[in-house]
């Protein structure tokens, strides 16, 4: 299989799933290194292919909203400890957190897809984090972070205000 042809495949096998595919799937299926499917996916998003990398892959962007899908944006301010308990906060209540924005002084917004939909999805969030020895976004802004959330109603999106706010997590005028 030559490099088009492989790109073409990775491209196949994202449309085809509705969850994320790591590199490290996509390298065995192809039989190539996790280095050149790396290297592929950045040449397909140069040629404008809308690719987005989540914490446990990649994910290849529909734009388009799930019919009865929500999405609401909630401030939140927490150190590293609250991480975990703030995804809960979502999940538990029958929401996805979708990403995380900061406001960088120098680079502006800065935002990293999430994509996490269980305390499965948030313990391995939080498990890699602490791996890697990362620094979270929220540390760039004193904690203070907004994220996009997918709801399936208004009552759920309620009840993650509420949870962060007993989590004093949520973020609100003073």
């Amino acid at each position: 299989m030559n490099p088009t042809q492989r790109r073409e495949q990775i491209l196949k096998i994202l449309k085809s799933g509705d969850s994320p595919v790591s590199a490290g799937v996509l390298a065995g299926e192809l039989n190539v290194s996790r280095q050149v499917i790396v290297g592929d996916i950045a040449l397909l998003r140069a040629a404008n292919q809308p690719i987005t990398a989540t914490p446990r892959g990649y994910l290849l962007e529909s734009g388009e909203v799930r019919p009865g899908e929500l999405l609401r944006t909630v401030a939140c301010r927490h150190d590293r400890e609250g991480i975990a308990r703030e995804l809960y906060a979502a999940v538990d209540n029958g929401c996805g957190v979708l990403d995380v924005i900061v406001e960088h002084a120098v680079y502006g917004q800065i935002s990293g897809r999430l994509q996490i939909f269980s305390r499965f999805d948030a313990d391995d969030f939080v498990r890699k984090l602490e791996k890697s020895r990362s620094l979270p976004l929220c540390d760039l802004t004193g904690g203070v972070h907004l994220h996009t959330i997918s709801c399936p109603n208004e009552d759920a999106y309620r009840r993650v205000l509420e949870k962060l706010k007993q989590e004093n997590i949520l973020f609100e005028r003073e």
